[in-house]
């Protein structure tokens, strides 16, 4: 076979460019692939679980977290917060949170896990009409007057909540705040959104 006319440099340059469109195509095809297994925005947007790493969470401080485009709080509560929380049964609506906006094992004073009941998880979204409330862990301020033992006010309507999320008597809201299914992975990781009933 003869070669006479032909160019060696094209012949590679033709066969670098065929190669490379080559394995751009397989790219291409292979994103959409891999990518469809994947969760969906909307399918994390509609409750696909969120961890959250409580490490740096020191006493008395809180956290955000966004779970199904809501805001998850995570409360570290010292000892006197919690010794507190059992002095303000009689000013309550719901003080043993019998209506169920919580998961069984979060049905206590503390509203949240027996053996971890510094770690308070609730969504921060105020049971009247929606706004989320300021944390205001300080006691006796000025303008929560001297029983105010730490919680969380809702500026839109004065709703107040204690640092379980229990709602206070006398308040346009109407009951606890929402404490959503989560579970520990670890001493300092918290999934939200699954426990370990699998419920979301």
């Amino acid at each position: 076979m003869s070669t006479d006319g032909v160019d060696p440099g094209r012949r590679r340059f033709l066969t670098a460019t065929t190669s490379v469109i080559g394995a751009v195509g397989v790219v291409a095809a292979a994103v959409p692939f891999v990518s469809s297994m994947q969760p969906s925005a909307r399918a994390r947007a509609a409750g696909a679980p969120v961890e959250a790493d409580i490490s740096k969470l020191e006493p008395g401080a809180q956290m955000t977290v966004e779970w199904r485009k809501k805001p998850v709080w995570i409360v570290h509560r010292t000892k006197q917060n919690l010794e507190d929380l059992k002095k303000l049964t009689d000013k309550l609506a719901d003080p043993d949170s019998k209506v169920n906006q919580q998961p069984p094992y979060c049905r206590n004073y503390h509203r949240s896990y027996a053996d971890r009941p510094e770690i308070g998880v609730m969504i921060g979204i105020c049971t009247h009409l929606g706004c989320s409330p300021t944390y205001r862990p300080e006691v006796a301020p000025e303008d929560l007057g001297p029983e105010w033992l730490g919680g969380y006010f809702c500026p839109c309507h004065g709703s107040r909540f204690d640092l379980a999320g229990r709602v206070y008597k006398g308040v346009p809201a109407p009951t606890n705040l929402v404490i959503p299914a989560y579970k520990y992975l670890s001493d300092t990781k918290i999934i939200i959104g699954v426990d370990d009933e699998g419920a979301a």
